[in-house]
């Protein structure tokens, strides 16, 4: 964990055109300050304390036996992330975040290579890392591309975390952790120009104390236009989006011994899909195709088509509680119910899967789902401690009703000879209600947990301590896929799982500022059904046990940190997808899926290492690192008469690497100039079982230069201005791919460079 201040200064080109046009805004504002206003410069001498709640109370982060990564609201700002998508540029190498296929308002997340789902559309099928806001747990892969609100800090706690966070934790757990009320009258106001026709704003509020209550408001909003251009006139580019929120907060404390939070949000969020670019023809394809396919990236599609916002609304209803019933018990209440809604119109594919059939044959798969979900959840926790020992227990129960169908009706027709094509006019305008459903399915999910742990510090060794804890939990899940291919069916599933997941942790102080630390912990991810199959049947929960080693430490006068962890991870009941190969020639065919639980185990085992320095005053250096080696897996292929398969890892590179430099030049008047930049660089990867292509090496760097806390007036208002840059230079690289046989291979590309001005008031 690096201090979220200033950072690395970009070329001197730019830095003495910021200064050049910032200073003379800097003169007029002493100016117009008071005689007593001024303030002594803000020199940076110590990195900061980061406390965490990775174990559910507040503890420092250098004192917290287990590997945690800590992205606080300056780190993000830094790097101009707006949603946990944002972090797919590899920020912190051991979390690999990708959108689901070529559609971001589903994200697919590994933690240590572990924890992927091959498939996010599914109702009755978990993703392996678990993703919280204040405490609740969020059930499904759509909706996590929203925009994120007041952020206080983005905790990344790596391997199982199946005892304290429970089901679906078994690569880890995210846990975001937004700003309280504060009862003081004070906030910000941004807004913000990019490039591709971006802008941004956004409003945070804290309203003055009333009575015992305090209320905070947030609002949220960024636009951006397609990347890649859609050739259809009038039609939606690629990659673009639209995202807003807001979010209405307010903390009830009628007596020094008890709290209550209440929050509501609500949230758009509308994408295009990312543009699958054809990059080796296959013999299927059209001369339109061939003739422009491309190993570099194409600023617009070879085919365009009808295009729609796939568009996603989340909402949901937070209340948490706390009592303090002695000097050293509390007992807390995280109540939540949340609702889901997300259309998926995608047109990504024309280029890559637009077989050339014949002149007047339909092309041009429209790919559309609709998902829908409802969870509620409670959790009780009682935490305490005694002279020797802390201490905590709890209760967990979690419902959800999740449901999606799917429809692919054909939106283009070919010309002779396939150069060129039209509008189908079968489908053309879209009506869904005459547009045949191939596949719909609908699930259901009761989660009960029960949790215990506790650390003993003898009084005889204050200097060792003893930590060990466990869960229980029990599934209930059944399902029914009623449409399969277009026809209605009565398949069905109804199972249930128990089990328990233990943790044991040793960890002794190596003087005041080393700790050294040994874990034994397990998770696990859910069982469930896979409702691309036709049987959907189903299969049982894939399981981790891991092994941690960890050193933290700090020292130079907390100047320096330094941290490593090694792994070591056993998987075993891996869920597996398997599929039939998708036949051109053949307009009816579906693909077909099946999710089996591989005969083998395979281990991911690794290093990780954080570094933070000050060198000087003002300057702060950080290198994270991440080795990870996962064994391959062989199993039986459901579809290849016994055939055994050789099936690698999802979203685990090797090697992964960040950089960064924070380098501030602070002022009299307490405003200061803030450099950063950040580099990030990865290895290859798998992301797709049934298609097993490595995906490109890459290296994304990520640059802001700001003057901050600009004197506005007497009263305190300031002024924030900051120039920042995404993929800095621009660089190129293939973050997924496909490979077939008759159709070639084809590919998405990252992002192109993105940047922008933004201007923040505070006050």
């Amino acid at each position: 964990m690096r201090l979220s201040l200033p950072r690395v200064a970009l070329r001197r080109q730019v830095l003495a055109l910021s200064i050049a046009t910032l200073l003379p805004s800097l003169a007029f504002a002493e100016a117009a300050l008071p005689a007593d206003a001024t303030a002594e410069a803000r020199d940076v001498v110590a990195l900061d304390q980061v406390v965490v709640t990775a174990q559910k109370r507040a503890t420092n982060l250098q004192e917290t036996p287990i590997s945690v990564t800590v992205f606080d609201a300056g780190m993000l700002k830094d790097r101009s992330a707006i949603s946990l998508g944002s972090l797919a540029d590899g920020s912190i190498p051991s979390l690999r975040v990708t959108p689901f296929a070529t559609r971001s308002s589903a994200l697919n997340i590994g933690i240590r290579g572990i924890g992927a789902s091959g498939d996010a559309n599914q109702p009755a099928r978990d993703a392996g890392v678990g993703i919280y806001v204040d405490g609740v747990f969020l059930g499904r892969s759509q909706g996590l591309g929203t925009m994120l609100y007041d952020v206080d800090r983005i905790e990344v706690l790596k391997g199982p975390q199946g005892t304290l966070f429970g089901r679906n934790t078994e690569g880890g757990a995210i846990s975001i952790v937004t700003k309280t009320p504060t009862g003081e009258f004070g906030g910000s106001v941004s807004a913000g120009v990019s490039n591709y026709s971006g802008y941004n704003t956004g409003l945070h509020l804290d309203l003055p104390k009333v009575g015992d209550v305090s209320v905070k408001i947030d609002a949220v909003q960024a636009k951006r236009g397609g990347t890649t251009d859609n050739p259809m006139r009038g039609e939606r580019d690629f990659n673009s989006y639209d995202k807003r929120g807001a979010r209405i907060s307010a903390l009830w404390e009628p007596t020094d011994t008890f709290s209550a939070l209440y929050a509501f949000d609500r949230s758009y969020d509308a994408t295009t899909p990312y543009h699958t670019q054809v990059l080796v023809p296959g013999a299927y394809l059209s001369p339109l195709q061939k003739a422009g396919a491309s190993t570099d990236r194409r600023d617009s599609s070879i085919l365009g088509g009808p295009q729609e916002d796939n568009i996603g609304r989340t909402s949901g209803h937070l209340l948490n509680m706390g009592w303090t019933l002695g000097d050293s018990l509390e007992l807390k209440s995280i109540s939540s119910y949340r609702e889901l809604e997300q259309g998926q119109f995608d047109m990504g594919l024309v280029d890559a899967i637009s077989a050339y059939g014949g002149a007047n044959t339909p092309f041009g798969r429209y790919s559309l789902a609709q998902v829908y979900q409802h969870q509620y959840s409670q959790e009780f926790q009682l935490i305490g401690s005694t002279s020797q020992v802390q201490y905590l227990v709890g209760a967990f129960y979690y419902h959800e009703t999740a449901g999606d169908n799917a429809q692919t009706p054909n939106m283009l027709l070919w010309g002779p000879g396939g150069n060129s094509y039209t509008l189908n006019p079968a489908t053309n305008p879209l009506n869904l209600a005459n547009v045949r459903i191939d596949r719909a399915s609908k699930a259901w999910t009761d989660s009960l947990g029960i949790f215990g742990q506790a650390t003993w510090t003898p009084a005889s060794l204050e200097n060792l301590h003893l930590t060990a804890g466990g869960r229980y939990t029990r599934d209930d899940k059944n399902g029914s896929l009623y449409i399969v291919n277009g026809a209605a069916t009565q398949l069905t599933f109804d199972d249930s799982w128990g089990r328990f997941d233990p943790m044991v942790n040793v960890a002794y102080d190596v003087g005041d500022n080393a700790m050294v630390y040994a874990k034994y912990s397990t998770g696990f991810k859910a069982g469930g059904a896979n409702s691309r199959s036709t049987t959907y049947t189903a299969f049982d929960p894939e399981e981790v046990t891991a092994f941690e080693l960890g050193f933290k430490s700090q020292f130079w006068d907390n100047r320096a940190r330094f941290n490593l962890a090694l792994f070591d991870s056993k998987i075993d009941h891996k869920q597996m997808d398997f599929t039939l190969p998708f036949d051109p020639n053949s307009g009816e065919t579906r693909t077909t899926m099946v999710t089996t639980n591989a005969n083998g185990k395979s281990t991911s085992r690794g290093a990780e290492l954080e570094l933070s320095i000050m060198p000087v005053d003002n300057l702060t250096l950080g290198f994270t690192h991440a080795y990870t080696d996962i064994d391959s897996l062989t199993t039986t292929d459901p579809f290849g008469a016994g055939v055994e398969v050789t099936v690698q890892p999802l979203l685990a590179p090797k090697h992964a690497s960040s950089a960064s430099v924070d380098y501030w030049v602070p002022f009299a008047n307490t405003a200061a100039l803030k450099f950063h930049v950040d580099g990030n660089w990865s290895d290859g990867f798998y992301t797709s079982e049934y298609d097993q292509m490595l995906t490109d090496s890459a290296f994304v760097v990520n640059a802001r230069v700001a003057l901050v806390d600009l004197p506005l007036n007497a009263d305190g208002a300031t002024l924030d201005v900051s120039l920042w840059a995404r993929n800095l230079l621009d660089e190129e690289h293939l973050f997924y791919k496909l490979n077939n046989a008759s159709l070639g291979q084809s590919g998405i590309f990252n992002d192109p460079r993105t940047y922008g001005l933004e201007l923040a008031v505070r006050f």
